[in-house]
């Protein structure tokens, strides 16, 4: 699966829709993660509850990444 980064966010993101579609299992997190937006008010979507783990290829070179797998918007 290709997918594009967005290196100006604070962690590692994925929606739990393509995490399904893609077949990743998410896994539950022991607390759920709240999540704050820019301007320090709390995020509609609510707080992270699940994470995913993938291998991210670059170039040859293979690294295991943990996603925090959440309902995104994508804003243009």
């Amino acid at each position: 699966m290709k997918a594009l980064l967005d290196s100006k966010a604070m962690g590692m993101f994925m929606s739990k829709g393509l995490a399904q579609k893609g077949g990743y299992r998410l896994i539950k997190l022991d607390r759920p993660l709240q999540v704050r937006n820019v301007n320090s008010t709390g995020n509609s979507r609510g707080a992270i509850t699940h994470e995913v783990e993938v291998n991210m290829f670059y170039k040859g070179h293979v690294e295991r990444v943990w996603y925090h797998a959440r309902q995104l918007i994508l804003v243009i």
